[in-house]
């Protein structure tokens, strides 16, 4: 489904590999995406056979200190990390992609940050359960992440919630101080993180820390090159098969600009719905893990508000005999329409010969009908709406 990044792109960098990808044709040239390449060139220079010493129990809390000094000193004794910041379809996963692949550093981790973010609170919950009079789990917290990474990668960077927002200042302070470089991908700007929330300005000392430890990069990129490689492309392909599956691979490869995919799961109402191929900002179900389960509006509204494109395999024809899954598919569309995400999918057959048959037919008419207006150049050319 994607292009591989082959070792032989990246024996000298991100920087020789995206140049290489331009040359091929792959991606379009683009300013932005060519100085962000850069400044990972830099730092991907600067961590060549990076291991800093990671700090353990054992050593105790002396050795953790003389650790640390270095790094709290006016003169930061390890390479100072990235966070690039750009729009949806700008180019930031594949820039991590090349950077990450890369990478000479023995010990390193690329997750997405709410990810992320779940394991850090699950650890110190074990934490406080095995220590009931421990003081403060956020140092042994720390010292195990150091030692698992000297590297930290972070894709798609936010913070939403009040229970991270309350720690992250603390930990990320403890892992600077324990060498670990950070890299991560957003969205948003640090000045904007957590903005509007209550608590907000307890919050305030983490973002002068990212903005002290990382270097911010903004991509500006004139133009989301996923709408642009929409223009044109067939967004309906009539039957499922071999021949619609592989349009489909070709498509998800061509608006994701090739960048290596991964599951995703998202946090909707105290529970994770997990995508299962996602990357750039697109995602790919089945038609039957998407709507042949359980799911309703609310994953639903979840999907349209994190993704920007919606790739989907296999709508069958649909009637009273399969109405659940039918149900769903209404719901989903709306909710697609109403958010402005693209499909693109394969299908039984066109939007207005999916579902003949049976007393709801008439009701499916609306969905046929947007359905058809998805398609349309005019559609593919809106703006997001998250």
């Amino acid at each position: 489904m994607d292009a591989p990044i082959h070792p032989e792109e990246l024996t000298n960098g991100p920087l020789p590999a995206y140049r290489a990808r331009v040359a091929a044709g792959d991606l379009a040239a683009d300013p932005s995406q060519l100085m962000a390449a850069e400044r990972l060139q830099d730092l991907w220079t600067k961590l060549r056979g990076y291991d800093p010493e990671p700090a353990t129990a054992n050593k105790g809390l002396l050795a953790r200190f003389l650790r640390r000094k270095p790094a709290e000193g006016a003169a930061q004794a390890y390479p100072s990390g990235l966070y690039m910041v750009g729009a949806v379809g700008r180019g930031k996963s594949m820039l991590m992609d090349l950077f990450f692949a890369a990478a000479q550093v023995r010990r390193r981790r690329r997750i997405h940050f709410h990810r992320f973010m779940q394991d850090v609170h699950a650890r110190i919950h074990a934490w406080k359960r095995a220590n009931p009079d421990g003081d403060d789990p956020i140092p042994p917290l720390a010292d195990t992440i150091a030692a698992e990474a000297a590297l930290l990668c972070f894709d798609e960077f936010q913070v939403n919630d009040i229970a991270d927002a309350m720690i992250l200042g603390r930990l990320f302070q403890a892992l600077f101080d324990r060498a670990v470089v950070v890299v991560a991908t957003s969205n948003i700007t640090p000045d904007d993180l957590f903005k509007g929330q209550p608590g907000r300005d307890a919050f305030l000392p983490f973002i002068a820390l990212i903005k002290k430890r990382l270097e911010v990069l903004m991509l500006d990129a004139g133009r989301d090159f996923r709408r642009a490689r929409l223009r044109g492309m067939p967004t309906w392909h009539v039957p499922p098969g071999g021949r619609a599956e592989r349009a489909l691979d070709n498509a998800f490869a061509e608006l994701t600009g090739h960048a290596a995919h991964r599951t995703e799961r998202l946090l909707v109402m105290g529970r994770t719905l997990e995508v299962p191929i996602a990357a750039e900002g697109v995602a790919r179900f089945d038609f039957s893990a998407l709507c042949g389960q359980a799911l309703g509006a609310g994953d639903y509204l979840a999907l349209a508000t994190h993704f920007h494109c919606l790739v989907l395999d296999g709508i069958p024809r649909l009637s009273p005999d399969n109405f659940d899954e039918a149900r769903r598919f209404i719901v989903l569309i709306d909710t697609l329409y109403d958010h402005r995400v693209k499909l693109v999918a394969s299908a039984e057959a066109m939007p207005d010969q999916l579902y003949q048959r049976g007393e709801n037919a008439k009701m499916f008419e609306r969905t046929a009908s947007r359905l058809e207006e998805m398609q349309s150049q005019e559609y593919l050319a809106l703006q997001h709406l998250t």
